[in-house]
C-alpha cells in the first residue's frame, strides 16, 4: 500500500499505471473539452489507460467479494482507509452501486469497529504476527478520511441517499475534531492523522502536502461551510513557496516554530525523510492538474509546482528529487532513479492543466509503450493512480469549483478530447 501513512512512511515498492489528457473550462456541471490535442494516433488506447477496462481489472485484482481492497504485494497482506476510500470513488464514478456498498461495509466494519460515526477509520488492517487478521495499525490516515467524507456525501448526492450523507458529516466532525489543529506562527492545518505528527515540546510539526485535494476541500466546504475547509484550501497554496522551493513537491515537510517573542516558524526537510519528493508527492501534481479549472486557487497551486515539468523532458523520469537542492546543483543529485509508469501517468493531467501539449502527448506516447510491454503489471498503487488520470482525462469526472462530483457514462467519453 502507499507510502502516505500517518506513521513514517514505509519503503514505497509500489506504483505503476497510465492514460491520456483533459482539462475542465467554466460551466457548473459541464463536462468539456481540453485545450490540448489527441494524442497522437500511434496512442493507443490500452487496458491500463481505459476506465472501465481499469475498474474492472482492479476489482478483478485487488477488491475481495467482501467489499476489501487487498494489496497482494505486502507481506502482511494489507488494506488501508486510502485503498477503501479509492475504491469508493471509483465505485461511484462507475455508477456501481453493488461494489461501492461491499466496500463502504467492509470499511465500516473492520476500520470503525462497526460504526462509522464512533472513530476515524484505522489506516491498515492486516495479517498480525500471531496470523490473526484484524488492524494493524489503529491511527487515522487523513487524506483517506477526506476522501470517505467526500465520497459519502457525493454519493449522497448523486444517488439520492440521504443515509449516506449523514454518515460523511459525521466523519467530517471527527476530522475537523481530530484532525484539524491552530499551529503556532502558521494557522489552521490538517495533521497527517491524530497521532504521531507533533514533537513533544511541540515546536515541530509534520505534514504530508499530499494530503489536501483542492476539489476535496471545495467539496467539503460546500457541505460545511461552517469548517475549516476554504482555509485549509488556502493553506495548501500559500505555503507551497516554502514548502516546495524549487516547484518541486516533498512527500513530507515539517514546520518548526521559535517559542520566542515575537512567535515565529519556518519550514525545513522533514525531520524524518528529509526533501525527498518521490512517492507521495507525485499526487500533489495529479490533485494540481484535475483541480477545477475556474478555482481562483488554480493557476497559483499549478505554478507553485511547475519544477517538475522540465524532468518530463528528460529520456528517464526520475523517481525520486530533492526538493531543497542549491541552485545549480549537480543534476545527478537533485534527481534520482527511473520512476515508474505511475509518475508519468499522475503527471499527464498536470501537463494538460498547464497547456503543454507536446509535453502531454510525450508522456502517453510512453505510457503506450510501458503499457505493450508483456513484463507490465499495475500494483495496487499503480492501478489507483490509473483509474484517477484515466477517467480524468477521458472526462469520466470532473468537479465544478464547488467541489461537486460531475460524471458522464462510458458512452459519452471520447477516446481523445478535441480542441
Amino acid at each position: 500500500m502507499p507510502v502516505h501513512r500517518p506513521e513514517p512512511p514505509c519503503n514505497p515498492q509500489r506504483r505503476r499505471l497510465l492514460l491520456r489528457i483533459g482539462a475542465l473550462t467554466g460551466g457548473a456541471g459541464m463536462l468539456a473539452s481540453t485545450a490540448c490535442a489527441a494524442p497522437p494516433a500511434a496512442t493507443r488506447r490500452t487496458a491500463c489507460d481505459d476506465f472501465d477496462a481499469l475498474w474492472a481489472g482492479f476489482v478483478a485484482t485487488f477488491v475481495q467479494p467482501d467489499g476489501r481492497v487487498l494489496d497482494p504485494d505486502t507481506e502482511a497482506r494489507i488494506s488501508t482507509s486510502e485503498g477503501q476510500a479509492y475504491g469508493l470513488f471509483f465505485a461511484l464514478v462507475a455508477d456501481d452501486r453493488p461494489r461501492f456498498d461491499a466496500l463502504l461495509h467492509w470499511t465500516r466494519q473492520n476500520l470503525c469497529g462497526g460504526d462509522m460515526t464512533a472513530r476515524l477509520p484505522a489506516w491498515q488492517w492486516g495479517r498480525q504476527r500471531d496470523g490473526r487478521w484484524g488492524v494493524l495499525d489503529a491511527n487515522a490516515a487523513s487524506d483517506a478520511d477526506l476522501w470517505l467524507a467526500w465520497t459519502l456525501i457525493e454519493a449522497a448526492r448523486l444517488w439520492n441517499t440521504p443515509a449516506l450523507a449523514t454518515e460523511g458529516r459525521a466523519l467530517l466532525a471527527r476530522i475537523r475534531t481530530e484532525e484539524v489543529v491552530e499551529v503556532p506562527g502558521l494557522g489552521t492545518m490538517l495533521l497527517p492523522g491524530p497521532q504521531g505528527f507533533i514533537s513533544a515540546d511541540r515546536r515541530q510539526w509534520r505534514f504530508n502536502p499530499s494530503y489536501t485535494p483542492l476539489h476535496l476541500l471545495r467539496g467539503l466546504a460546500s457541505a460545511d461551510p461552517g469548517g475549516p475547509w476554504t482555509v485549509l484550501a488556502e493553506q495548501s497554496v500559500r505555503t507551497l513557496p516554502a514548502v516546495a522551493p524549487n516547484g518541486l513537491a516533498p512527500d513530507w515537510a515539517t514546520w518548526t516554530v521559535q517559542h520566542s517573542a515575537p512567535l515565529r516558524g519556518h519550514w525545513i526537510a522533514d525531520t524524518q525523510h528529509g526533501d525527498t519528493g518521490s512517492y507521495d508527492a507525485i499526487r500533489c501534481y495529479l490533485w494540481a492538474g484535475v483541480a477545477p479549472a475556474d478555482d481562483p486557487l488554480r493557476p497559483a497551486l499549478l505554478q507553485g509546482l511547475s519544477g517538475i515539468q522540465r524532468h518530463t523532458r528528460t529520456a528517464t523520469l526520475p523517481e525520486r528529487f530533492a526538493t531543497r537542492a542549491a541552485a545549480g546543483a549537480d543534476p545527478a543529485t537533485v534527481a534520482r532513479g527511473t520512476a515508474p509508469p505511475g509518475f508519468i501517468a499522475a503527471l499527464q493531467p498536470y501537463l494538460a492543466a498547464l497547456g503543454d501539449c507536446p509535453g502531454a502527448r510525450l508522456l502517453a506516447e510512453r505510457l503506450a509503450t510501458v503499457c505493450a510491454h508483456p513484463t507490465t503489471r499495475l500494483r495496487y498503487y499503480d492501478h489507483a493512480l490509473a483509474l484517477f488520470s484515466a477517467g480524468w482525462l477521458q472526462q469520466r469526472w470532473r468537479c465544478d469549483r464547488h467541489g461537486r462530483l460531475q460524471r458522464a457514462p462510458s458512452s459519452s467519453a471520447p477516446r481523445c478530447p478535441t480542441p
